[in-house]
């Protein structure tokens, strides 16, 4: 080949490609002067590339290394004329502004989400139009005559925004600035009577400018491309498929190389090795390339597989974990790392999926291995991110008792110089008194008032909280500056504590409270006044800017375990390459639908398509598995349901399988064998070492004298259907937990129903009309349910219920004071039962004296009404209470025959029903109350859980304390003497 065609090297898969990179420029520039090396230019694709070269320079001793540069680096070149690239932020914000105007000038326009997302994916468009080169005129162009064009008119209204930076006279975009610097560079190589030495290496030339610089290059006397992991021995056949149809096929891992070198004018038989390195498993190359070949191609399975053989020996150092879950295959590989760790072995995980590299660090850290993970903690997850996003969605909604703690018990808040010690102990006693009282979402003045009345330094702690919450500015919209200022004082507020200082705390101090301050910083920066946004929208802004932000972990991480994107699969140089998640939707990922341009359109453009990206996973893919030792693994089930193997892993498994003359199914069931030994292991590792009977069903008996000797009329059904709750909560004093998000639950409409027929029942006059009575009924449930509900929906929604049930309630009420007047209303009385040494108390919802004297009890319902067989048995509330008045529990009326027992229920169609018991039936229903009582008071009798609930499927407040699930209804209780 004559001399000036070889300007195109490559390194197959699986080779070391910074060690061969290093050797082969070594090796042409041996006899040479040492100024040669030191004048050579080594573009090379990322950070973690640059300093791998420079490691295996360092491996090699003392001598020149050439200038090394990053492919990115060239947007910040000094060039005579172009002025720096805008900041990122800055064209983002002018880009949101532009966005913002043109939505609100069409009224039928709905985003669909924040306008910072919008932006953020026209911004991406215009980057990609930038690298490409491709100028605004080009989409006017665009032949949109089909169905949806309508739409694709409106996409292009908002791409027509962008046009204005692509302006001579605008600040560059960092993408177009690299472009100009690539031209200028080529331009002026091109006058130069003896260029430097240029080479490229480790880019696949994916993106626009990056095939620039390398077309700019390979025109040099004495420049050179060095490509990652290209496929030898894919035959001419199947490169030239690549083209076959009327779209390319841009997600085969090859496809790049060869839109490369067509841009080159180059066939792909040009490429020459950089180095004489042979990969570590050619044959095992040599199947993967088979098992990748186009869709359109595949039928060469069936030809080519026949020239493939003894495939038990290819793949004898790949191993293949089918997990059950996400947990099993983190913990299987955390063995695997664990067992290189001991031998002595490199090892790198490669995969997209960030949750499975925290699951596997998790398990890595019972034998105190840290691993060097490249992408560090997410700054948005770090402590100063957390606390940052917390505050800055507080204005996007009334404030709730949940996102109130959230920030309270934040490890970041109140670091600033107080005890906080004192903070955590005011924050719990707050939370218990907003679970338990409420209000349902806390106000600065509710804050304030309880901690007054505790005193103390509470109360000083509680003015501290009250001055900061009242600061939250009002969900409307404002610039960002001012947004950003309101945001800077909460945080200062919440860090510094009652009585200390921003300075003191810890919010900015370490990498990760640096990190969030640059974002802080810039923000600030370049925040502008024409820019109003909602809270939402300026949260959204927040929550992107620190997506874009990591921190390292300051731990000492373990020099042979590095964890690695996929985009790094080229770097690692590792004995063993761990490829894991490999399933659809994660390693590939899912191309992100495009807002803007159709397949189409992008292609007519000039843009790139959407399959690109899965192209270059891929070809990551390739690459990694070519290692020496691979492990591959999955897990067959997510949280959700069953997972698709990745497309690379599938081909792979059905040709294997299709190659029975290559003892392909043996091969592949070996590699599961080796997946399976870690597996079990893991299995093994999980088990547990004492094995814990499960729990019987108990029947606590606590000593005579520490059983209750007084409950309420209504704890007697709880008695009945669910005694363990009794004991819980009268015995042990357990009570449950009010919810830490209120909700408008039956508990609390049943109050609020309850307080407005109350009101309504001490107002009502006889002499109105039901017109007036209805009238003041819906004033008095308005003024009530204002009052207690706390969500105006659902103020709404219940008024209208009682709205409809108050013509039958006003007539009822009218029929009741013909016959009589209310006595007592929500008034406690009690009866001593003293051969038992019990008091037994009620309060009724009302009671009536009639005009003979007699007496008429109600109970009012919100939910369903009782049936008389669930009377009878179970709910002796009103037999109960009836009880009571023939007994004088109440002073104010004394003991008087009762005529009626009545439900009145506030609800369905307001009935008011009257249970069919006899006087005798009242007293039957006494009696076998003694009855009850005399044998839960005595030591040999148990509280039995779940005893009579009225479904299985209803939950008791104390299931977990009785260990239920381990248990099962059908199972007999064993009593068990307590205390």
């Amino acid at each position: 080949m004559p001399a000036e065609l070889q300007k195109v090297f490559a390194l197959p898969c699986g080779v070391d490609f910074a060690r061969e990179l290093v050797r082969g420029l070594v090796d042409r520039l041996g006899d040479a002067p040492p100024e040669e090396m030191a004048q050579t230019l080594l573009f090379l694709n990322s950070g973690r590339m640059q300093r791998r070269v420079r490691e295996e320079f360092d491996r090699l001793g003392t001598r020149f290394l050439p200038r090394l540069h990053l492919v990115t680096d060239l947007s910040r070149f000094p060039v005579p004329g172009l002025p720096p690239a805008a900041p990122p932020l800055r064209r983002k914000l002018e880009l949101a502004r532009l966005v913002d105007q043109l939505a609100r000038g069409l009224p039928a326009f709905e985003t669909g989400s924040g306008i910072f997302t919008l932006t953020d994916s026209l911004a991406a468009l215009m980057d990609e139009m930038h690298s490409e080169g491709v100028a605004p005129e080009a989409l006017e162009r665009l032949d949109i005559r089909d169905s949806h064009a309508e739409h694709w008119r409106q996409s292009l209204q908002f791409i027509r925004i962008v046009s204005q930076f692509f302006a001579a006279d605008s600040d560059p975009h960092p993408e177009m600035r690299q472009r100009r610097v690539i031209e200028h560079f080529a331009h002026s190589w091109a006058e130069m009577p003896n260029p430097p030495r240029v080479i490229v290496a480790g880019s696949t030339g994916s993106r626009g400018a990056t095939r620039l610089l390398m077309q700019a290059v390979a025109t040099l006397p004495e420049g050179a491309l060095v490509l990652p992991g290209y496929d030898f021995d894919m035959p001419k056949m199947a490169w030239n498929s690549l083209y076959s149809g009327p779209f390319p096929i841009e997600d085969h891992p090859q496809f790049r190389f060869r839109a490369l070198l067509d841009a080159l004018s180059m066939s792909t038989d040009q490429v020459q090795p950089w180095t004489k390195a042979t990969p570590p498993a050619p044959a095992r190359n040599a199947l993967v390339s088979l098992a990748l070949r186009p869709s359109p191609v595949t039928d060469q399975w069936m030809q080519e597989g026949q020239g493939l053989s003894d495939l038990p020996k290819a793949c004898q150092d790949i191993t293949l974990i089918e997990a059950a879950d996400p947990r099993q295959e983190a913990l299987s590989l955390a063995l695997v790392l664990r067992d290189a760790v001991e031998r002595g072995q490199s090892a790198a995980l490669i995969t997209p999926d960030r949750m499975l590299t925290r699951r596997v660090t998790a398990a890595l850290d019972r034998w105190g291995i840290v691993p060097d993970d490249s992408a560090g903690l997410p700054l948005a997850l770090s402590a100063p991110g957390r606390l940052i996003r917390h505050l800055a969605r507080l204005p996007c909604a009334p404030l709730t008792l949940d996102a109130l703690l959230v920030v309270l018990k934040h490890p970041l808040v109140a670091t600033g110089g107080a005890s906080r010690g004192d903070h955590l102990r005011f924050t719990r006693d707050l939370e218990l008194k907003l679970r338990r009282d409420g209000p349902a979402f806390p106000t600065p003045q509710a804050i304030q008032d309880w901690a007054g009345a505790v005193g103390g330094d509470c109360a000083l702690w509680g003015d501290w909280l009250a001055r900061i919450l009242a600061q939250i500015a009002p969900p409307t919209k404002q610039p960002v500056s001012a947004w950003l200022e309101t945001h800077l004082t909460l945080l200062s507020g919440f860090a510094a504590g009652p009585a200390g200082t921003v300075e003191a705390s810890e919010l900015w101090q370490a990498e990760a409270g640096r990190a969030a301050w640059r974002v802080v910083a810039e923000l600030r920066g370049e925040a502008e006044e024409a820019l109003e946004v909602s809270a939402g929208n300026y949260a959204d802004l927040i929550d992107s800017l620190l997506d874009k932000g990591q921190v390292r972990n300051p731990l000492a991480a373990h020099p042979k375990v590095i964890f690695l994107g996929t985009l790094e699969a080229r770097v690692h140089g590792a004995d063993l390459a761990i490829l894991a998640g490999l399933n659809e939707k994660s390693w590939p990922e899912a191309p992100a639908p495009d807002p803007w341009l159709s397949r189409q359109m992008r292609l007519e453009a000039g843009l790139l398509l959407p399959e690109r990206q899965i192209g270059l996973s891929a070809h990551d893919f390739q690459q990694a598995i070519g290692a020496p030792k691979v492990v591959l693994s999955r897990a067959r089930r997510d949280a959700e349901a069953e997972t698709v193997p990745s497309r690379w892993l599938n081909r792979l498994l059905n040709l294997m399988e299709g190659l029975p003359h290559a003892q392909g199914p043996e091969a592949l069931q070996a590699m599961r064998a080796r997946g399976g030994k870690w597996m079990a292991m893991a299995q093994v590792l999980e088990a547990p070492t004492v094995t814990v009977p499960p729990a019987p069903r108990p029947a606590p008996r606590p000593p005579e004298d520490a059983r209750p000797r007084q409950l309420s009329v209504t704890a007697i059904k709880t008695l009945i259907r669910d005694p363990y709750a009794i004991y819980a909560r009268n015995v042990l004093r357990l009570n449950p937990l009010d919810p830490l998000t209120p909700e408008p639950d039956p508990r609390l409409r049943g109050e609020a129903l309850h307080l407005v027929v109350e009101r309504f029942v001490d107002a009502f006059d006889p002499q109105m009309t039901a017109e007036d009575a209805q009238a003041l009924l819906m004033q008095i449930a308005e003024d009530a349910l204002t009052e207690m509900i706390s969500w105006p929906s659902v103020q709404r929604l219940w008024l209208a219920r009682i709205a409809r049930i108050a013509p039958n309630l006003v007539a009822q009420e009218f029929g009741r004071r013909a016959e009589g007047s209310p006595a007592l209303i929500e008034t406690k009385g009690g009866v001593d039962l003293a051969k038992l040494n019990f008091r037994l108390t009620a309060k009724p919802d009302r009671i009536d004296v009639l005009r003979d004297g007699s007496a008429v009890v109600y109970d009012y319902k919100s939910g369903t009404v009782p049936t008389d067989p669930q009377v009878a048995a179970f709910d002796k509330q009103l037999p109960l209470e009836a009880a009571m008045i023939t007994r004088g529990a109440f002073a104010e009326l004394g003991p008087r025959a009762v005529a009626a027992m009545r439900y009145i229920r506030l609800g369905g169609t307001g009935e008011c029903r009257t249970l069919k018991l006899a006087p005798e039936d009242v007293e039957e229903t006494w009696a076998k109350l003694e009855a009850l009582l005399a044998r839960y008071l005595r030591r040999d009798q148990g509280f039995v859980p779940r005893r009579a609930l009225e479904t299985t499927r209803e939950r008791s407040d104390y299931d977990q304390i009785s260990r239920f699930g381990e248990w099962d209804i059908t199972d007999l209780s064993v009593p068990e003497d307590v205390g």
